[in-house]
């Protein structure tokens, strides 16, 4: 049961005007989702899988509970649980109106841009056990798409904690992103004062090209969209260039760990997690088929190989204690349509490679994370009108 309204025509709008587009030109995902989208040997073993198979439509599967734990949140994106027990909430703001179109070039080619933007539009937000939503940080980059391809909203990508410092991913930063004066980069966020800029990844990118860019849809400063902490580093996901890359902390310092355009071309990698090894999930590209999207398995040596396929427009994934993964689908019926609204889902995947439907009826959710209590916590209206919530699954074991 929802306690928050339901998607406004505005919602079905966008949706009309981007199915109309997509029409005429075949865009890649990268423009819809991720923009506005180490030497550690194995611990575990986990078993990659080529055909997994999804329980049928028919089949009787557990259906949790589903209930908006907090709302109010501007475009919600990554969520990471802190050591206090609150839950932090990366949100992609409210966008912008400032253009860069003459100040600065390249600009992201049509109709995904040219961007607007502001510098101050987007924040990241602390709900606590209750659901109460307060602000630990605001005044950050923000950016909007064209308005003909739905006006997508970007900012605050991801948040991390190592220890007890949070970290931001910062997505809709950057001159090309109408964010004059500013870049994509990794934040450290300070108890007081301003926070601390620790890598420029916009320069890293624009410094160290991909095999295999999209070139009718490229972004110069790149559409961060995940990040998770593991033994002091922290690993961040770009879909729009494909790649992942090792962040220090303490140096700054940037390391590609693979480019994932180079073997896979463009698939669109969005969601990343680390269980011994690393597991990143992938969008795809429009028009949206279903099942074709997989999850990579990337050891910390930069090996790629499949792990899971048949899944749809996967925006986030986590294991449990049991070394279940649960995958977060965006949108799963073809085209890019109204019909789309309320077609989320969270599918559990074993170690054998079954896989299970464990939440349905969720609108354009955008990123998931376990709880102390041991439920899933979901960004849900990730994407379009102001009312983004978290949601709250309870998962049947």
């Amino acid at each position: 049961m929802s306690r928050f309204p339901t998607p406004s025509n505005f919602l079905k709008g966008l949706l009309f005007s981007e199915w109309r587009k997509q029409m005429k030109s075949r865009r890649i995902a990268t423009i819809v989702f991720a923009i506005g989208l180490t030497g550690v040997a194995a611990l575990i073993s986990l078993s990659p899988v080529g055909h997994a198979n999804r329980v049928s439509a028919g089949a009787t599967v557990p259906t949790p509970s589903f209930t908006v734990f907090a709302f109010g949140l501007q475009n919600p994106r990554g969520l990471e649980f802190g050591p206090d027990g609150n839950l932090y909430v990366a949100e992609g703001g409210t966008g912008g109106l400032t253009s860069t179109v003459g100040i600065c070039a390249p600009q992201v080619p049509f109709p995904i841009g040219p961007y607007k933007g502001s510098p101050t539009g987007a924040r990241i937000s602390k709900i606590d056990p209750n659901g109460n939503r307060t602000t630990v940080i605001d005044g950050l980059p923000s950016s909007t798409t064209n308005p003909a391809s739905g006006g997508l909203t970007s900012g605050v990508a991801d948040v991390a904690f190592i220890d007890n410092t949070l970290y931001a991913l910062l997505g809709g930063a950057g001159c090309s992103h109408g964010v004059a004066g500013t870049h994509n980069a990794i934040l450290r966020i300070n108890a007081s004062g301003p926070p601390t800029e620790i890598a420029n990844l916009s320069a890293f990118q624009m410094a160290n090209p991909v095999k295999n860019p999209e070139p009718d849809d490229f972004e110069p400063d790149g559409t961060w969209y995940s990040m998770v902490a593991v033994r002091g580093d922290l690993y961040a996901v770009e879909p729009n260039h494909g790649e992942v890359d090792r962040i220090s902390p303490s140096t700054g310092a940037i390391t590609r760990v693979v480019d994932v355009s180079a073997t896979q071309h463009h698939i669109v990698p969005t969601t990343i997690t680390y269980k011994g090894n690393f597991f990143f999930g992938n969008l795809g590209t429009f028009p949206i088929r279903p099942g074709t999207e997989r999850i990579m398995k990337l050891t910390p040596s930069g090996n790629l190989e499949t792990w899971a396929t048949d899944l749809t427009t996967v925006l986030g994934i986590v294991f449990d204690g049991s070394d279940r993964l649960y995958a977060l689908e965006s949108m799963t019926k073809p085209g890019f349509t109204p019909d789309n609204l309320g077609t989320g889902k969270v599918i559990r995947i074993d170690p054998n490679g079954s896989q299970t439907v464990i939440a349905t009826g969720l609108t354009f959710p955008t990123a998931m994370t376990f709880g102390p209590d041991g439920a899933l916590y979901v960004s849900n209206f990730g994407f379009g009108p102001p009312f983004g919530q978290i949601v709250r699954i309870e998962v049947p074991q």
